[in-house]
């Protein structure tokens, strides 16, 4: 499957919030939306989802008009919504029949999810009684249970420990192995790093850096080394204003000519003791800095 969103166009009154957006999500792979709050994101998602139409543009699957009455949507919005007093077993069914499954269905897929997850022994509890984390599972439930063939995932590891943040990575990887198109938006860039193969950064609803991470990463300068030495002074005291010191003590040295990465870092290697030493390259959290810093 490969999902297109092209040219689309929304306002509210005189406030037009998207103004042109357009990517491309593709099945078996995870694609980052990102933007600061307000850039548009919700937005996008809600049109993607059908909640409310676009004034222009269109979104497609496989190159044809997306039918909402034949594809499956699962969602995980960042504000939950789930009833805090009513039985978690029978909200859950509802929400699986809402998207079309029998009831026998349902529960079965329901209880999977649940045994899946660790929950299997809340089933019958209120979901009042669970923790904010245990909360958040349950939700995700809700996004799964119908076996969707798109999932949108907005913040989806907010509010997690470790340990079930392990353990809703593997169930990202797991249905991303199964060719769904997953679409996540975050501002833990850690997480889009992790599992996003694409990415479209929105400001002002507008695409300012849409395409694959790597690419992106790679086309930006290779001009500065990253260096890890317990030498680290004298490094700086050669090098002077080219050379400096991050918090962790490691090293960041700007080449005149990346022409020269390989030759400085054999001087390096034979004059100093290096513990590590490599090209450096921006971590998705620099890049959305630099394209999101001054809302347009």
């Amino acid at each position: 499957m490969v999902l297109t969103l092209r040219e689309i166009e929304k306002a509210f009154g005189e406030k037009k919030v998207l103004k042109g957006i357009s990517f491309t999500a593709e099945g078996g792979k995870a694609f980052g939306l990102l933007g600061r709050n307000g850039a548009g994101k919700t937005t996008t998602i809600r049109i993607l989802m059908n909640v409310f139409s676009q004034d222009g543009g269109e979104v497609l699957l496989d190159g044809k008009p997306i039918d909402y009455n034949k594809i499956g949507f699962g969602y995980l919005p960042e504000e939950r919504g789930l009833y805090p007093k009513q039985k978690i077993i029978d909200q859950l069914v509802y929400f699986a029949e809402l998207k079309g499954m029998s009831r026998k269905d349902a529960v079965k897929s329901v209880d999977f999810w649940l045994d899946r997850l660790g929950m299997s022994e809340h089933r019958n509890k209120k979901l009042e009684t669970l923790s904010k984390g245990n909360q958040q599972k349950i939700q995700l439930i809700t996004a799964l249970a119908h076996d969707p063939d798109i999932v949108i995932l907005d913040e989806p590891f907010s509010g997690l420990d470790p340990v079930n943040a392990m353990l809703l990575k593997d169930v990202v990887k797991e249905t991303i192995a199964k060719g769904k198109i997953v679409l996540f938006s975050s501002h833990q860039m850690n997480y889009i790093e992790e599992f996003c193969d694409s990415i479209a950064i929105l400001n002002g609803g507008q695409i300012v850096l849409t395409g694959d991470l790597r690419e992106i990463k790679h086309n930006y300068p290779r001009n500065r080394l990253d260096i890890r030495s317990e030498q680290g002074e004298k490094i700086a005291a050669e090098y002077g204003d080219a050379c400096t010191v991050g918090e962790n003590g490691e090293l960041s040295l700007l080449l005149s000519d990346p022409a020269e990465k390989a030759k400085v870092m054999q001087h390096l290697a034979e004059t100093y003791e290096i513990d590590g030493v490599c090209v450096h390259e921006p971590s998705l959290n620099d890049i959305f800095v630099e394209y999101t810093e001054k809302q347009i």
